[in-house]
């Protein structure tokens, strides 16, 4: 039987904060959904200049001239505004607020939540980093009628990705919100015109994101260079991981901008942290609980970031100290 709803019929309303998002949207965008408003977080001031720009989502909205709302919370307010509007569907998509439910009960079709994990596991923030970090091969989308909860509402459609060992946050960000994208267009006139069943979370499957903090980054070399590794490929490029030098007694912050492992020792086990030169590579190694990164970018506080060997170079003494 033919879908009887055109998506430019839909009065849409899009929530939405980051660079997913935003490519979330565009996928809307580009089917010719009818955005009649988009909702974002408050800009925000960032990088050492502390430049406020718009959120990416924004910043596409504005592009195709569509109203933007940036409420700091949903009070009565804004709820009556929101009603104003009028949507018959509202999609949400790493908006970065928890809606009320005088919220949810307004679509005549329900919030839809475009999550970046295969729910129930990995609900909350931080699903990419999160399944980078724990080192997991396969990870997906999941779309689910939102509710009261945290990413815990019924299943309506979901879709699997797997992730290759050179993944970084960066680059399954990217697979995951274009996965997202053309399964949300599928999913929501087969939603529109009651053809999904919807489905229940197993919850004795559900496992928790970490919210990832600045301070997260921080390395400690007891851990194997794969974990090591794995925490690099989630933290890349914000907010990094980094160590801790004492360059000619000052202790000093050093990030490493590019790494790569080995998983094996060298012949000659090294004290954790400590730095050397690989005999038969003559990569700049690390020593950690099991097996070496190499360090191929750096930055250290206050400077700009160099290739290893221009480092080196600069501080010759980096080599046989020991990071903390």
């Amino acid at each position: 039987m033919k879908l009887k709803i055109k998506p430019n019929s839909i009065n849409l309303v899009f929530m939405g904060t980051s660079n997913f998002a935003k490519k979330i949207l565009a996928s809307l965008l580009e089917r010719e959904y009818n955005i009649t408003a988009v909702y974002t977080q408050i800009d925000k001031p960032v990088g050492r200049k502390q430049e406020v720009i718009p959120t990416p989502v924004k910043h596409l909205a504005q592009k195709n001239k569509i109203k933007v709302f940036q409420p700091k919370k949903f009070d009565k307010q804004e709820i009556e505004k929101l009603k104003e509007i009028s949507p018959d569907l509202i999609i949400v998509a790493d908006y970065g607020k928890i809606l009320p439910p005088e919220v949810l009960e307004i679509p005549t079709f329900n919030c839809l939540n475009v999550h970046a994990s295969l729910l129930p596991k990995l609900r909350g923030p931080s699903p990419i980093q999160n399944a980078l970090w724990k080192g997991k091969r396969k990870t997906g989308v999941t779309i689910i009628i939102m509710n009261e909860n945290i990413d815990t509402g019924d299943i309506v459609s979901q879709k699997e990705q797997n992730i290759s060992k050179y993944d970084t946050f960066l680059t399954l960000e990217q697979k995951l919100a274009e996965l997202g994208g053309d399964l949300l267009v599928q999913t929501i006139p087969l939603w529109i015109n009651q053809k999904i069943e919807p489905r229940q979370q197993d919850e004795s499957k559900a496992t928790l994101c970490q919210l990832i903090e600045r301070n997260d980054g921080r390395i400690f070399f007891e851990k194997t260079a794969k974990e090591i590794y794995n925490q690099y490929r989630a933290l890349y490029p914000w907010p990094g991981i980094f160590a801790f030098w004492n360059d000619r007694e000052t202790l000093k912050r050093i990030k490493f901008i590019k790494i790569s492992y080995n998983k094996n020792n060298p012949s000659e086990k090294f004290p954790l942290g400590k730095v050397f030169k690989e005999e038969n590579t003559q990569k700049i190694a690390v020593q950690t609980g099991q097996g070496i990164i190499y360090l191929e970018k750096v930055q250290l506080e206050g400077k700009f970031a160099f290739m290893i060997e221009e480092f080196i170079n600069g501080y010759p003494h980096f080599i046989g100290s020991i990071l903390k």
